[in-house]
């Protein structure tokens, strides 16, 4: 009778062994897996490394990371319920308009205001309502290869760089090829060729797509705990129980990744112009959720409410998570506020005053709010 005894506590203990990784992750995000009711939004940054040019010892050693730093890379994640991936990747470089700062790299936002300005400057670039973010340490990609047992890809051309100060030494050949966790952190931040930011783009997300396909196969489900361990140990969140829950879900059922880029033209300084019209027809076309009420392009005009009433409404939605929000201008008039177009009667539910109405919306809005004298 001990025999079995005893193999089953080594079972246990091996069982113990592989989840033990995971318990970390568990005990922060633990939530079981369900379906969402709708597409999730999630910002997904990889950090730079801040180097210690005071230190007495050369190569420079790295600071201890608190996830400060400009972001290396910078994605667009829209996770379906059913598992469908939208990701848009968004140049390091793309010049931007941040809200109480100004103008200037998006990879720099998140060092002038951190991932409150960094999230509000995607949602001001993309238009889309953001959920979360997930900020990985550069050690992420390293660790998460290694713990999935290295993923394969396709490298393009040769790709052999040294930095002694930025410890970054990539050697890779040409060709399919299963990378290290230390080769796919090459394979991602190379950046010197004819393409720069724009190449290392097209490569995170082939990368990408091949981790998550391998994650994918009942094959390699057992190296799930030392996954989710390698991103516990690496990531900074503000993901709640309930959004992992349902990106767990989410990948239950998938994934199906579906990779864009932010279109656009070098400019000076070695910036990217992100081409406005042809991003808006992308998230149009690719990310926009008509059930979202978030994702409607809202106008609100003052026509009877105390002045600067229509800047607090647009400030107040949002915050909300309502990504478009403009004011408009119409001849002031008495009257009660109103709100008319698509999906008016939700928005005026979330208002908790004025009526619906008939009246046609503003030109390029789904839904025009015209605030009356009855205005809070």
């Amino acid at each position: 009778m001990r025999r079995p005894v005893v193999v089953s506590l080594l079972a246990l203990a091996g069982l113990t062994a592989l989840l033990a990784p995971a318990f970390p992750a568990l005990m922060r995000y633990g939530a079981l897996p369900h379906k969402a009711a709708g597409p999730l939004n999630i910002v997904l940054a990889g950090m730079d490394v801040d180097y210690d040019y005071s230190a007495a010892t050369w190569p420079y050693p790295p600071k201890p990371l608190d996830f400060s730093t400009r972001t290396d890379t910078l994605l667009l994640a829209q996770v379906h319920p059913d598992g469908e991936v939208n990701l848009l990747s968004i140049p390091r470089d793309t010049w931007v308009n941040m809200a109480g700062y100004g103008w200037g790299k998006i990879n720099g936002a998140n060092v002038h205001g951190g991932p409150e300005l960094l999230l509000n400057t995607v949602q001001q670039l993309t238009g889309l309502p953001i959920d979360g973010y997930l900020f990985m340490s550069l050690s992420a990609v390293r660790d998460l290869t290694n713990a999935v047992g290295g993923v394969t890809v396709d490298v393009p051309q040769r790709m052999k760089y040294d930095d002694n100060a930025g410890h970054l030494h990539i050697d890779l050949q040409a060709g399919r090829q299963k990378l290290s966790g230390e080769q796919a952190e090459g394979f991602l931040r190379f950046r010197h060729d004819s393409m720069s930011d724009i190449g290392r783009v097209g490569r995170q997300q082939a990368f990408l797509t091949a981790l998550m396909g391998k994650l994918k196969s009942p094959l390699n489900w057992w190296r799930l705990p030392a996954a989710a361990g390698a991103l516990n140990r690496n990531t900074k969140s503000n993901l709640t129980r309930e959004q992992v829950g349902a990106l767990l879900g989410a990948a239950l059922s998938g994934p199906k990744v579906n990779a864009h880029t932010v279109p656009g033209s070098f400019g000076q300084g070695g910036t990217w112009l992100a081409n406005r019209a042809e991003l808006g027809q992308m998230i149009r076309q690719y990310f926009r959720d008509p059930n979202d009420p978030r994702s409607l392009n809202i106008s609100v005009v003052n026509v009877a409410a105390p002045a600067g009433s229509a800047r607090k409404l647009q400030a107040t939605l949002q915050a909300k998570g309502y990504a478009s929000v403009n004011i408009a201008e119409e001849p002031r008039h008495e009257a009660a506020t109103t709100v008319s177009g698509a999906q008016a009667a939700r928005i005026q539910q979330e208002l908790g005053f004025g009526t619906v109405s008939s009246e046609a919306p503003t030109n390029g809005a789904d839904v025009t709010i015209r605030l009356g004298s009855d205005t809070p």
